[in-house]
């Protein structure tokens, strides 16, 4: 596997570059997003590199930082995208964009990249979302008051069910308390709230 290709910039273009290492030009598949990173014609770059290996082709596939191609792995991972429509996708829009866009359920931003349809969308969404939102979290080493709140939410929810509370009221309820209470409310509080 090539993990990454480091040398001088021979030729680019929007969809593609050639990266001449010691002599040997390797074409590159790109994103726009790298497109733009790329410095100019005859200066040397370093992209990290994903290699395609199909019946018909070996293609090679360049990113401008780890951040990038960590997205094109989970995007091609996903039933219905291949390479193609992950590179599509991220020349649509930035990776944390798309990040974004799959942690707030962004059923709009991710239809309107071309070739993706609302099944496909929506795949992706219900797929990434936990997993984008679980590296945010790891990578900040703290939680985002949202997510966290989604935490103390689940946990009091557990506890009222278990307490043989119906779930839907227990949702409704909690849901109440966290706005008129704020998101640094404990999940004792909430409980004991939720309880009168």
């Amino acid at each position: 596997m090539i993990a990454y290709v480091n040398g001088t910039v021979v030729y680019k273009d929007p969809a593609f570059t050639i990266i001449d290492v010691n002599g040997l030009g390797y074409e590159v598949r790109i994103s726009l997003q790298t497109y733009t990173s790329l410095p100019e014609l005859g200066e040397r770059c370093k992209l990290v590199t994903f290699l395609n290996i199909r019946e018909d082709a070996h293609i090679l596939y360049g990113f401008w930082g780890n951040d990038e191609k960590k997205l094109f792995l989970d995007l091609i991972g996903i039933s219905g995208v291949g390479p193609s429509t992950a590179l599509v996708m991220l020349s649509s829009f930035s990776a944390s964009e798309i990040r974004q866009g799959i942690i707030d359920e962004d059923l709009r931003l991710i239809q309107s990249i071309k070739g993706i349809g609302s099944k496909t969308a929506q795949r992706v969404i219900l797929e990434l979302k936990d997993k984008i939102r679980k590296e945010d979290m790891l990578s900040t080493g703290i939680k985002t008051p949202e997510s966290a709140s989604g935490t103390i939410k689940s946990e009091a929810l557990a506890a009222l069910v278990t307490l043989g509370i119906p779930k839907a009221t227990a949702e409704k309820s909690l849901d109440a308390i966290i706005k008129r209470e704020g998101q640094s409310i404990t999940v004792e509080n909430l409980i004991k709230l939720a309880l009168r």
